[in-house]
């Protein structure tokens, strides 16, 4: 594999052979950000670079900050699989994929280092400024792929993020009473669940039926908003994180 330029001028050129063209016409919108899940970051730069793995990413941000690139920006990496948002389903042709080394659930959700978040935020800001992506759009791999994938995970510190000038974020609601939603229940206040989860984005239908897929979507707006409990219930600290963030989005109608 021939080494490249790389796109951001701080990482390592890492070349992985898992990439193709992007779709015509379609040019990065989006950010979606994955932890390895495997034991070692060795491991998954690895995996990431054989060709029998059919998996890649743009980048890989290693525990102690460091970044690798392994597939240039203008090529599609294979990094998010069957996923949509907003309607969009081939997500691989309008995103950066990012893979942060973290041994993920199945290693007992370590903490991110700092040193680890504080590089991942430049890459982000450094992506984000010169493909003009919103903060909106830069999400996680369980946002676009719900019950299929919970990377990377509810503890990764998205607030951390948000205050170096990365992502959309608002406080999350505390939890409390009051009534709630859950798998089974049918109805208008059901529809009105759906319609706010996919007006932010999230690949559901608005039937009035809460559906494993609406539970599947809710769990990962949890997991990405309001960690403190992801459990697929649409409680009152759900729908209020949920309304203000669509509060502040640019052009939202009330």
């Amino acid at each position: 594999m021939t080494l490249f330029a790389c796109d951001y001028a701080a990482a390592r050129a890492v070349p992985s052979p898992n990439h193709g063209e992007r779709a015509a016409g379609l040019k990065p919108d989006m950010i979606i950000l994955h932890y390895t899940g495997m034991e070692t970051a060795a491991a998954a730069l690895d995996w990431l670079c054989r060709e029998e793995s059919q998996v890649s990413s743009h980048y890989f941000v290693h525990e102690d900050g460091r970044i690798d690139q392994l597939v240039t920006e203008d090529r599609r990496a294979w990094h998010a699989g069957k996923s949509v948002w907003k309607g969009e389903t081939d997500i691989n042709s309008r995103s950066i994929g990012i893979e942060i080394a973290n041994a993920g659930h199945l290693g007992g959700l370590p903490d991110f280092p700092p040193a680890q978040i504080e590089a991942l935020a430049e890459l982000c800001r450094d992506c984000g400024n010169r493909w003009s992506i919103a903060p909106e759009r830069v999400l996680a791999h369980s946002d676009v792929a719900p019950i299929r994938k919970v990377d990377p995970g509810e503890k990764f510190p998205w607030d951390a993020l948000h205050s170096r000038g990365v992502g959309h974020w608002v406080s999350p609601a505390p939890i409390g009473g009051g009534r709630f939603f859950q798998k089974g229940d049918q109805g208008q206040p059901v529809e009105a669940v759906q319609t706010m989860l996919s007006l932010y984005g999230y690949g559901i239908e608005v039937t009035g039926i809460f559906c494993e897929k609406t539970e599947g979507a809710v769990a990962a707006f949890q997991r990405h908003f309001r960690q403190a409990r992801v459990d697929g219930i649409a409680d009152i600290s759900t729908l209020d994180t949920l309304h203000r963030l669509l509060s502040a989005l640019p052009n939202f109608s009330r």
